[in-house]
C-alpha cells in the first residue's frame, strides 16, 4: 500500500477548481475530454467548469483524457473514458465497507481495466472505432488524501504550498522521449522538439500495447495546487511558465480562471493540438 507523502492537520478544507478545453488552431475536432464530479454512496453530481466546495463529507474526481484513432474514434474514446468513471467509481464506493483510504489501488485498477476492455471491444466490433484509444489522468480527492491514476502522456502536476518545490510532475509520460527526459539524457527543451515526442507506448484501448498504469497518493494541505492537462498544454508551455501563470499572474491574466489562463497562454505559443487543463486548488 502506497502511503501519502505529506502530513495534514485535521482541519476542514475546501477545493476550488477550474477547467478549460480548446480544439486549438489546427485540429477540426476536439479529441480531449475532462471530468469534474462530486459523489458519495448515494449520488453523483456533475460540477461546472469553475467552482468551490467543502471537502469534508463527499469525494471529488477530476480527470482529463486525450483520445486517438481514425475519424472520430479518438473523440469517442476520450468521452467513453470519462463517462465510465461516473458509473464505475461511485459503484465501487457503494460496495466499499471501509472507504477510499483502504484499497484505493484495487478500485482504480478495476476502473482502468474496465475502461480498457470497453474500448477494446468497440475497436474490435466496429470498423469506425478501429485503433481507438485514449490517455487518462485522474485525481480522486477524499477528505484526507488525493489518489491518482494515469496512463499515456497527459500529465498531473503538483505545486506544493509554501514555495519550496516549485512544481513536480506526479505522472510519467508513457513515451520513449518521456523516459529519456526522466533519465536525464535530454532536457525539457529537447523533449519538446523531439520527433518521437508523441509516440505513445501505453494507452487505454490500444491493443496489444501493455495496460500497465501508474498509481500514487499524496496527502494535501491548504495552498497545494494540482494541474491535470493534455499534451497540447505542455506543447505550448514550459513547467516554469505554468508555475508563473498560477502563482504570479499579471493583472490581465488574473482576470481569468486558472485553467483558462493556462489554455489561453498555451494557445498563444503553440495551438497545434487540442489543449485541456483542469486546475484544483486546496484552500
Amino acid at each position: 500500500m502506497m502511503q501519502p507523502t505529506n502530513s495534514v492537520p485535521a482541519t476542514k478544507k475546501c477545493l476550488q477548481w477550474s477547467a478549460e478545453t480548446d480544439r486549438g488552431k489546427i485540429r477540426t475536432n476536439n479529441e480531449d475530454s475532462f471530468l469534474c464530479i462530486q459523489f458519495d454512496a448515494r449520488e453523483v453530481r456533475y460540477l461546472g467548469k469553475t467552482g468551490q466546495e467543502a471537502l469534508d463529507t463527499t469525494d471529488y474526481v477530476f480527470a482529463v483524457s486525450d483520445g486517438m484513432g481514425g475519424a472520430l474514434a479518438g473523440e469517442y474514446a476520450s468521452r467513453i473514458a470519462v463517462e465510465k468513471i461516473t458509473l464505475l467509481l461511485p459503484n465501487s464506493f457503494r460496495h466499499s465497507v471501509t472507504g477510499f483510504s483502504i484499497g484505493f489501488q484495487d478500485v482504480l485498477t478495476e476502473l482502468f481495466t474496465e475502461i480498457h476492455r470497453a474500448l477494446l471491444y468497440l475497436g474490435q466490433s466496429y470498423a469506425e472505432c478501429a485503433g481507438m484509444g485514449t490517455t487518462l489522468s485522474l485525481c480522486w480527492f477524499t477528505p484526507t488524501a488525493l489518489y491518482f491514476a494515469h496512463i499515456g502522456d497527459s500529465r498531473i502536476y503538483y505545486l506544493p504550498a509554501g514555495g519550496g518545490v516549485q512544481i513536480r510532475q506526479l505522472t510519467h509520460d508513457d513515451t520513449h522521449v518521456g523516459w529519456l527526459l526522466r533519465s536525464g539524457k535530454i532536457t525539457e527543451q529537447q523533449a519538446r522538439i523531439h520527433p518521437w515526442r508523441h509516440s505513445l507506448q501505453r494507452v487505454l484501448g490500444s491493443h496489444p500495447q501493455s495496460m500497465d498504469f501508474q498509481l500514487g497518493a499524496v496527502k494535501y494541505e491548504p495552498g497545494d495546487c494540482f494541474v491535470l492537462c493534455t499534451d497540447g498544454l505542455t506543447d505550448g508551455l514550459f513547467e516554469s511558465q505554468i508555475v508563473e501563470l498560477l502563482r504570479h499572474p499579471n493583472s490581465e491574466e488574473s482576470q481569468f480562471a486558472p485553467a483558462k489562463r493556462l489554455v489561453q497562454a498555451s494557445l498563444m505559443r503553440s495551438g497545434r493540438d487540442n489543449t485541456t487543463a483542469v486546475v484544483v486548488q486546496v484552500i
